[in-house]
């Protein structure tokens, strides 16, 4: 069998393999590799093919599609997502639970049915927007995908809704200058965490990096390098939600000392 440049080490398949249902001692044996069914998942994330065009190296592209939306219903993507984070962390001498973030917004144009698109009129941009939150690493926090059309303050509150466990750590975001207002005092009374407004002074022309702010924005580079997510290309936000994550999910193994 061919390798791909995108397929797991074993090392990064002993750090995963745990998550995925273990073979039966009796019964029929599984006929399809799980470790080659990840290495699909991450070669489509990584060249942006389409599903149907897999190669035929990989399990049939309907048997990894399976997969996929069996791990994506039962949390297993996600629960590999956090773990890693976690353990990255500790790695680098951080507690688990981080305690300030940077979140931002990012629109991309989609090839999704029209009702589940909107129009960014601040970036002239049609499709979806993304909305993350990272840790002071640029470690994936926290996803949420919605239309383009939605306002930045609407998507921090849909964001920090969905935030779990981990929320109650959160004492600081930082964030730039379309959150201010009211939605200041909202995240304050409910999630008892500051945010802090980063921004860019009027007097410098050009780019410049923002202290704090480009963290967040270090990560949305990091997920560009992904040509799946170039653009939108998902019927379901959650399934553009859980490819943010399998591709950080990615980026945390290429990190991970080898066992």
């Amino acid at each position: 069998m061919k390798n791909y440049p995108t397929d797991l080490t074993d090392s990064q398949w002993h750090h995963i393999k745990d998550f995925f249902p273990q073979p039966k001692p009796s019964g029929r044996p599984r006929r399809v590799d799980l470790r080659e069914v990840v290495n699909a998942v991450l070669y489509l994330v990584m060249t942006g093919c389409q599903w149907r065009f897999l190669p035929r190296d990989y399990p049939h592209w309907r048997t990894v599609y399976g997969y996929f939306r069996q791990w994506q219903a039962d949390g297993t993507w996600y629960r590999i997502h956090e773990t890693l984070r976690s353990d990255l962390r500790k790695k680098k001498g951080r507690h688990k639970h981080p305690t300030a973030g940077s979140l931002d917004s990012q629109s991309v144009k989609t090839t999704a049915v029209p009702s589940s698109r909107g129009f960014d009129a601040g970036k002239k941009v049609m499709g979806r927007k993304r909305h993350i939150l990272v840790d002071t690493l640029g470690l994936l926090m926290a996803v949420v995908v919605t239309t383009a059309c939605v306002q930045d303050r609407d998507g921090l509150k849909k964001l920090l809704r969905s935030f779990g466990c981990h929320r109650k750590k959160l004492r600081k975001i930082w964030v730039d200058g379309g959150y201010r207002g009211e939605i200041l005092e909202w995240v304050k009374a409910r999630f008892r965490c500051l945010l802090e407004v980063i921004l860019r002074s009027d007097d410098v022309k050009g780019f410049v990096v923002l202290p704090k702010r480009w963290v967040v924005e270090r990560t949305f580079a990091w997920l560009a390098n992904h040509r799946r997510l170039s653009k939108d290309y998902e019927r379901f936000t959650k399934t553009s939600e859980t490819l943010i994550q399998i591709a950080m999910m990615r980026l945390m193994l290429r990190r991970m000392k080898p066992l």
